[in-house]
């Protein structure tokens, strides 16, 4: 599976032998289970089990609330009541489905941003890194979709005003918003498609883990050193990397113990707490929420997209450009999926020589002002449009599209980066030069 010499599974008795030669699975599982793995992984590593585990526990929790559910605009919101009343423990799958999907998010911008900072999209990651970005697309389209299925106030009027971005794409933007709706406004063929959609698209995106997983263990994982694994020989290799079994299922089991601790006690004693109040009133057709919007993890894009309003200069150019064609709605639209696409062309946009941001001194300033920037747009999504909170969402939607188009090309130019440890090892040894004494001295023959 790896290109990192190491032991393959060999079978022994005659029943492994007989089943090794008809489907060895028993040696998938043992080649990915022993996968060699840099010795030098922080814990920053550890929210690949978290995602593992999020996303086993919505489709688990899925299944069992799409059999108490039902997909009609009469009935939807009482059969939420249903579940949450009537249903036995339909309260805590209805909390842990709810806040898993806020877990899910949360995990996957760390795993995000652990790979922008150490560099993990680089050459030979492309492939890996594009699956990932497929998969958290397809995460968005089936929160979204997730989201509207309560059939409340919030789940309405976002539903409205998402699809309605569709309507904005000049020419075809009505029909595409219609066959997404199933009909001209949000009713029961749209509740029906996206229940139909949800149920649907974990499983694919189950398909595209797998795939994912298969990619990073073909090239092997990045550490923060961004050296790679020499691949000599095995006894080299060995000296670059540690089982995964134990060491690193140990150490991710650890981790994630910590952070469902912390799951738990939000989903016991707060469950509600990064809901809308409003999504609790069934929806309404004739009565808007004063404010509309989606949930945190969309915030940042959502931002972006009310950036930029019709009284800013580049979408006044962009507008006598395209002879009217592209007007605010339509440039909002352009700007926040260009936001995701500008993080999926990084590899490409990042002309660096040095993998890790750890041994580039400015990148590090500027990486930590995106963080902030990304904190920023989620709380400034969050606020009315109006008074500063536009100007503050054009400054961080701008400083986005700046680090991604211009710095991460011209740094890649101008950076001095520091000197790189020559092997991982080298770095291991670094980090815990005591453990390397102790053996030496248990080396040395008693006098």
């Amino acid at each position: 599976m790896s290109g990192i010499p190491h032991d393959h599974y060999e079978p022994k008795t005659g029943f492994e032998k007989w089943l090794h030669s008809r489907l060895p699975i028993v040696g998938l599982v043992y080649d990915t289970l022993m996968i060699p793995t840099p010795k030098n992984l922080n814990w920053m590593w550890i929210w690949g089990i978290v995602l593992a585990f999020c996303l086993v526990l919505q489709i688990a929790t899925g299944v069992v609330l799409a059999m108490h559910y039902t997909d009609n605009t009469q009935m939807a919101f009482a059969s939420v009541e249903h579940i949450m009343r009537d249903v036995n423990g339909g309260y805590m799958l209805r909390y842990l489905h709810a806040n898993g999907a806020s877990l899910f998010f949360f995990a996957v911008y760390m795993h995000i941003f652990r790979g922008l900072y150490y560099g993990s999209y680089k050459a030979p990651r492309e492939v890996t890194w594009i699956i990932g970005m497929l998969i958290y697309l397809l995460m968005m389209g089936t929160a979204f979709m997730g989201y509207v299925l309560p059939w409340g106030q919030m789940s309405f009027w976002g539903a409205t005003v998402i699809t309605g971005l569709f309507g904005a794409i000049p020419g075809i933007g009505p029909d595409i918003q219609t066959w997404l709706l199933g009909g001209p406004a949000v009713e029961n063929a749209t509740l029906n498609r996206f229940f139909s959609l949800h149920y649907l698209l974990p499983f694919v995106i189950a398909a595209l883990v797998a795939v994912h997983i298969w990619a990073f263990h073909t090239t092997g994982n990045n550490n923060p050193t961004g050296v790679e694994v020499r691949r000599e020989s095995k006894a080299v290799a060995d000296r670059d990397t540690v089982p995964f079994w134990p060491y690193y299922v140990i150490k991710d089991l650890f981790a994630l113990a910590v952070i469902l601790m912390v799951f738990f006690a939000i989903v016991g004693f707060m469950p509600n707490y990064l809901g809308h109040p409003d999504n609790y009133t069934e929806a309404n057709p004739l009565a808007t929420p004063a404010h509309i919007v989606p949930e945190w993890y969309f915030l940042p894009f959502y931002a972006i997209l009310r950036a930029f309003t019709s009284d800013v200069w580049v979408v006044q150019l962009v507008h006598f450009l395209s002879f009217g064609i592209i007007d605010a709605k339509f440039f909002g639209v352009i700007a926040m999926f260009g936001s995701i696409l500008v993080m999926a062309l990084a590899p490409w946009l990042d002309t660096s020589s040095v993998r890790s941001g750890k041994y580039r001194p400015s990148f590090k300033w500027w990486f930590w002002i995106l963080v902030v920037d990304f904190v920023v747009l989620m709380w400034v999504g969050a606020m009315p449009p109006e008074g500063i909170y536009p100007y503050i969402s054009l400054i961080g939607a701008t400083y986005w599209f700046f680090y991604f188009l211009i710095l991460l090309p011209l740094l890649g130019v101008i950076e001095r980066p520091l000197p790189l440890p020559s092997t991982i090892e080298e770095d291991f040894d670094h980090h815990y030069p005591a453990e390397d004494a102790n053996a030496a001295d248990a080396a040395q023959p008693a006098e």
